[in-house]
């Protein structure tokens, strides 16, 4: 980790990224940072609330078994002298089953996840225009069609965009975190809830870290869109470990800020603790800003998933796991296929949940989109531990992972390998079309 915090973080392969169409190193650090701060980081206070200062402690679990497995992702992918995405690293090791698996298993999550943050980002938008929140379903497909729009432009308008998105989305953070440093100057920690007479609780703990898991997944963007990242070998694992730290660092003050300078009961009440956060302490103006700019946050995250999960059906259609339809792209390089099979998908997913209430959709998508991704950290770590690969890292990884998805609950978890295992299909079909025409009669014989 030291050596790569070492490392300067400079580009001066920008101008080579722009004539190649690829994104550069800081169009992949927004590419991780968006993808990781969605809608979810501006709800997460409501929720921790109740843990006061464990919930503190809650987000150093995360955020550090979240570096670990990033740092771990980073290693794997600078160990290769190409540009290699997350199923590709575990069927190098399991084998091309299991490689399937874990790739299928992380589209799915990419796609759900879309559609998870685009209820958000309907949420926060319908402040503005009520009539969203009256129709959320159609709301939110109009988002992911839109940001479907903008990925066919090409991976440098998705990337440029990503970029604009993130410097928005990090606005209102930047200003809770300065409200909270010039708070502190100024009434010290008298402004901060008292610390527990009896100390910490391990079970509020592991609750508030399970609350706190969601804002930390999407550090694998990198790895995943890594063959349209300019000199991937150096590039990705700066940016996997990079865009994880820096919005770990911020949610980690915002969010402590929030939960410990409001009365607990005010946030939890509360549908918008930023702007609840910003009306107390500075001017309800302002506040009423939060909810625009949470929107931008969550539509640009949806940007990114979105260019995500056209890559992921394309690097496995090129190793035969998956069918070769996934593999075609356009002129620009846009895997056209692949990128409106997951938008459709996902438009199937909003219509099979529109009688849910938009609060409840929030909820379970996140909850299973969180489930279905652990599956890809834990394979990346036993990976790291069966190739010697930053083993102390791959260790904790490992442990932080089986304990996320065992607070996940049976029905997350379960359902997330019902949905792993869905795909197996689509394998079969994939391998038994790669198969020369000879090879193809004996097995059927």
């Amino acid at each position: 980790m030291a050596v790569m915090m070492a490392e300067p973080m400079t580009d001066p392969s920008d101008q080579a990224s722009k004539a190649s169409g690829k994104l550069g190193l800081w169009m992949s650090v927004a590419l991780v940072m968006g993808n990781m701060i969605g809608s979810g980081v501006f709800l997460l206070p409501q929720g921790l609330a109740p843990f006061g200062w464990n919930a503190i402690a809650g987000w150093v679990v995360t955020i550090a078994g979240a570096l670990c497995l990033a740092h771990v992702l980073a290693k794997l992918n600078a160990s290769h002298d190409r540009a290699i995405g997350p199923a590709e690293l575990v069927e190098h090791s399991f084998g091309p089953l299991a490689g399937f698996l874990i790739g299928f298993s992380f589209w799915v999550s990419v796609w759900t996840g879309c559609v998870t943050i685009a209820v958000g980002a309907v949420s926060y938008m319908a402040s503005f225009w009520p009539l969203l929140g009256a129709h959320p379903s159609l709301a939110a497909l109009a988002v992911i069609w839109l940001m479907t729009g903008v990925n066919l432009l090409g991976v440098r308008s998705a990337g440029s965009f990503q970029v604009v998105t993130t410097i928005l989305k990090l606005t209102p953070l930047v200003v809770v975190a300065i409200l909270i440093g010039l708070i502190l100057s100024q009434h010290g920690t008298g402004v901060l809830a008292p610390y527990p007479t009896e100390g910490l609780s391990l079970p509020s703990v592991n609750a508030a870290a399970a609350v706190t898991l969601w804002a930390m997944v999407g550090f694998e963007a990198a790895c995943a869109a890594s063959h349209k990242i300019r000199d991937p070998q150096r590039n990705v694992p700066r940016a996997t470990f990079y865009g994880a730290l820096l919005s770990g660092i911020i949610y980690l003050i915002v969010c402590s800020g929030i939960t410990l300078m409001l009365p607990s009961d005010k946030v939890a009440a509360s549908n918008a603790p930023f702007e609840l956060f910003v009306a107390t302490f500075w001017s309800p103006g302002p506040a009423s800003l939060v909810a625009l700019f949470a929107a931008i946050s969550a539509i640009g995250a949806v940007n990114g998933w979105t260019l995500v999960q056209g890559e992921v059906p394309l690097e496995m259609a090129k190793r035969r796991m998956m069918p070769a339809w996934f593999g075609k792209t356009r002129a620009n390089g846009v895997p056209v296929n692949g990128l409106l099979t997951a938008t459709v998908l996902g438009s199937l997913l909003i219509f099979a949940n529109s009688s849910h209430s938009m609060g409840g959709l929030f909820t379970f998508m996140a909850l299973l989109t969180t489930s279905v991704t652990l599956w890809l950290y834990l394979a990346c770590a036993a990976v790291a531990l069966k190739r010697g690969i930053a083993m102390p890292f791959a260790l904790l990884g490992l442990a932080f992972g089986v304990w996320s998805l065992w607070g996940a609950g049976p029905v997350a978890s379960g359902l997330s390998v019902l949905l792993m295992v869905s795909g197996l299909p689509l394998y079969w079909w994939a391998r038994r079309s790669s198969l020369p025409a000879n090879d193809l009669s004996a097995s059927t014989s």
